[in-house]
């Protein structure tokens, strides 16, 4: 058994799960049919057909930084061939997960020991970069960013059969539908459809394989703490057992996404928060385990290049909307978060706030 309870994954009292969280006034839920049956290139202004869409996604990212997708043009086929990929790795013998095991020098493959603001997750996952190799800083013992890079290359297991295989499609296939989505956030904006895309050559991005076993103290424990998401866009398939919990932005209460089939759960993380200057905001989310029921997930993180400089757009600034983050490099924050994986931390982890100018 990959995990055995201890107090390190017990949460503080004000960070334990409520018995009953609500999933009524819950994340919109968006079709975005439209934009496979005109397969037109996305312009700004969008075309009539698609107003009501990027209205939608707009509101969503204004008002929730979460939605849910159906109609997504991801065939379910190639979700479905994933999933029995997921499945049959979490199944293998705890020894020959381990072979795969990931560390500081290769942050891919498997890990069964991450933290989230310094609390153990009841959870193991299984990372691997959308691109090899991924190019990101180094880190020194101490945890500071150095000169130079490390290529980041996936530790493939040798079974299940055709693992490899089915996560290359599926990235391939999340890949195209986050360039889309992105379109879609930069029209949302009033800025042309591929604004952003120039941040994603050379990308960053990785999928990552969630696997939360029953849990002896739910209400105790999380899979994943409370947490925002340091990324562009996350593009999550769950599966029905249910879990993850997003922070509503209106009243601060904790609301259960409701599982829908054949869809995927997209949130905008800090750097859109940071392109956008704050008008959208990267929610706060966390995963509740249960006692009874494993639950499975499979999030697709869209990041940018190791070498991007993060700050907000000029396009959207003037005398009365400044700035409201000092630049920073994607890659040195991203490497240094990671870090916080590994140990307990006697600070906490790096955030987009620390980057927020003093008015």
């Amino acid at each position: 058994m990959a995990l055995v309870f201890e107090s390190a994954f017990v949460q503080a009292p004000e960070h334990r799960p409520k018995p009953v969280v609500s999933e009524s006034g819950g994340i919109p839920l968006i079709d975005l049919s439209p934009l496979h049956l005109l397969d037109a290139r996305l312009e700004s202004p969008p075309p009539p057909e698609l107003e009501a869409l990027v209205a939608q996604v707009e509101a969503a990212c204004r008002e929730w930084g979460f939605f849910q997708v159906i109609n997504h043009g991801v065939p379910q086929g190639v979700v479905d061939r994933a999933w029995a990929a997921s499945r049959g790795f979490f199944a293998l013998p705890l020894e020959e997960r381990r072979r795969v095991r990931r560390d500081e020098a290769n942050p891919v493959g498997y890990y069964e020991a991450e933290n989230t603001k310094n609390v153990r997750d009841w959870k193991e996952v299984f990372d691997l970069v959308v691109h090899e190799p991924s190019l990101i800083p180094s880190l020194v013992a101490d945890g500071g960013v150095v000169d130079g890079l490390i290529e980041l290359r996936n530790q493939w297991p040798q079974s299940p059969p055709g693992f490899r295989g089915a996560l290359t499609e599926y990235a391939q296939a999340t890949e195209a539908l986050a360039f889309k989505l992105l379109e879609l956030i930069a029209l949302t904006l009033n800025l042309p459809a591929k604004r952003l895309n120039g941040f994603f050559r050379d990308q960053t991005s990785f999928i990552r394989l969630n696997h939360y076993p029953p849990c002896p103290f739910p209400d105790l424990a999380l899979g994943v703490g409370r947490h925002k998401d340091a990324v562009a866009l996350t593009i999550l398939s769950q599966d029905d057992v249910g879990g993850l919990d997003v922070k509503r932005q209106s009243d601060g209460e904790w609301v259960r996404v409701k599982p829908v089939p054949n869809s995927f759960i997209v949130n905008v993380g800090d750097l859109v928060q940071v392109w956008s200057n704050d008008r959208y905001e990267s929610a706060e989310h966390r995963v509740s385990v249960n006692s009874a029921k494993e639950r499975f997930s499979i999030p697709f993180f869209f990041n940018p290049a190791h070498h991007v400089m993060v700050k907000p757009l000029e396009e959207l600034l003037d005398e009365s909307n400044v700035g409201k983050y000092e630049e920073f490099n994607w890659g040195d924050f991203f490497t240094t978060r990671k870090k916080s994986n590994f140990k307990k931390l006697d600070v906490e982890n790096i955030q987009i706030y620390h980057f927020k100018r003093s008015k």
